[in-house]
């Protein structure tokens, strides 16, 4: 790859995914925390925001799954945008293809957050000084840096690889690199199921984590990726983790309505729980368990 030569291969963070969204409905679904539900009953179920989807909306490529307690065969990116608006039924779900190179678009009004449930490898070595980016991509790094968005990354899928390195392969997800230093920018990890204090939860087998980067490690938080409600055909991998993520920081955007995208980043990762781990260690997991119901609890945050 030279230096203006752009990263290769687009990949999913996914590693089985299967189903076509109904109407969004607002019942707890079994893969959920119970702490949405909490978050429902106080009126907090993401209105007045916004969750953009990077992905893949328009192939022909089709995976069968069960979120909303119907079985449904749909691309892989009305699944991670189903997921998000599971959770945060009243918020605004925009949608941008892959099919569409151009800037990412922001919503000018409410907090903003991206999802993004993918990866764009190539060999291990280069520097960020060597990539150049396309626009869509370009785009959600500046809104990384600038703070003007929310964004949730998969961490990706690469059997217990840190975020920034390369895998097994020889393979590093640079979009990865490229958001390390920026503001807004949480990778997201996967856990085997939600954690309790009583049923501590573990890296799912698959899940990329933290690492030793102690900036990584503070951007860094897990959640349960439990599959759907079909137990034949589960919703696995990171690529549904990122959009937890993403539709927790909208049902935020909910109650701290003149917070911007920095503070509810800074609120998700600060109120991550350990308890609920398993020998928590920061290369593993980074922050924790991200924890709605804490990072709802205060009257305001700064």
């Amino acid at each position: 790859m030279d230096r203006h030569m752009k990263p290769l291969r687009i990949l999913f963070t996914f590693t089985l995914i299967i189903g076509q969204p109904l109407a969004i409905s607002q019942t707890l679904q079994p893969w959920m925390s119970p702490e949405v539900s909490n978050a429902w009953s106080a009126g907090y179920k993401g209105q007045n925001t916004t969750i953009t989807f990077v992905d893949d909306i328009q192939s022909n490529t089709k995976y069968y799954g069960n979120f909303n307690g119907t079985r449904q065969y749909q691309q892989h990116g009305k699944w991670t945008s189903e997921e998000s608006n599971l959770i945060a039924p009243s918020a605004t779900i925009q949608v941008q293809d892959f099919s569409n190179n151009g800037s990412v678009s922001l919503a000018s009004r409410g907090l903003n957050v991206v999802n993004l449930s993918y990866a764009m490898y190539a060999r291990t070595g280069y520097s960020l000084n060597q990539l150049s980016w396309a626009n869509r991509e370009g785009s959600v790094i500046s809104y990384a840096n600038s703070g003007a968005a929310v964004i949730s990354k998969a961490a990706g899928n690469d059997y217990g690889t840190a975020v920034g390195k390369g895998n097994g392969q020889g393979q590093t997800d640079y979009f990865n690199t490229a958001l390390i230093n920026t503001r807004t920018a949480i990778f997201v990890g996967a856990l085997n199921k939600n954690g309790t204090t009583s049923s501590k939860a573990n890296i799912a087998n698959y899940s990329n984590v933290a690492g030793s980067n102690a900036t990584v490690q503070q951007k860094f938080l897990v959640v349960g990726v439990t599959g759907g409600n079909d137990a034949n055909n589960k919703l696995y991998g990171t690529s549904f983790a990122a959009p937890v993520i993403s539709g927790y920081a909208a049902v935020l955007g909910s109650k701290f309505t003149s917070a911007n995208a920095t503070q509810i980043t800074n609120q998700l990762l600060n109120t991550a729980r350990t308890d609920t781990i398993n020998n928590y260690n920061a290369n593993t997991y980074g922050r924790g368990e991200a924890s709605l119901t804490r990072a709802l609890a205060p009257v305001s945050i700064r």
